[in-house]
């Protein structure tokens, strides 16, 4: 029997710690013993066929094995997609685990109906971000403000140039790109630009 931690991110410029801290935290708690962490980069709204998910479900994992996500959220962000994930593991005979809702999804009518309203809340959720986006974008045109990054000269320069000698002597250290950040008081996406 093999458990899996499944953990996902939108892209390249987040990081799976978080993720990683909920799973290990709930593991521990639970006496699950050693875990197998299988990383994502990915969009939540591409096919979970398609991802890395779709290979571990179909492919590599076996009936008895269990599969831990750090939230609803991290297996899809459509409900169907969620209802899809459960009925494939529940048809190979795989547990799954949520470690931030600290619940087992099996294919009980009490696990379904949860997992059917948590996969919801999560699909409302990204409607809502994606609604309040564009609104917040819209009222700034509105008000005459350029969006996205400056063009031209302003361009040319960016926020860390000063700093640059700095993060080149932090990176021939090791320190991680997340560690740089913060040392240079900026947010990791920034750094990575």
């Amino acid at each position: 029997m093999t458990i899996y931690a499944y953990l996902r991110v939108s892209t390249n410029q987040q990081d799976v710690d978080n993720q990683r801290h909920g799973i290990l935290e709930y593991a521990n708690q639970k006496s699950l013993g050693h875990l197998e962490f299988v990383e994502d980069s990915v969009s939540g709204q591409k096919r979970w066929r398609d991802r890395e998910l779709g290979k571990l479900l179909t492919k590599t994992s076996q009936s008895g094995d269990t599969i831990v996500f750090a939230e609803i959220s991290r297996m899809a962000r459509s409900t169907l997609q969620v209802l899809e994930i459960l009925e494939c593991c529940m048809q190979r005979g795989i547990s799954v685990h949520i470690a931030k809702q600290r619940m087992v999804l099996d294919d009980s009518m009490p696990s379904r109906i949860t997992a059917t309203v948590l996969g919801l809340v999560a699909e409302i959720e990204r409607e809502l971000i994606s609604l309040r986006t564009t609104e917040a974008l819209a009222k700034r045109k509105a008000a005459g403000k350029t969006l996205g990054r400056p063009r031209g000269k302003r361009s040319a320069s960016l926020k860390l140039d000063a700093k640059e000698q700095e993060i080149k002597m932090y990176l021939a250290k090791g320190i991680s790109k997340r560690s740089i950040a913060k040392l240079v008081d900026c947010a990791p996406s920034t750094l990575y630009h």
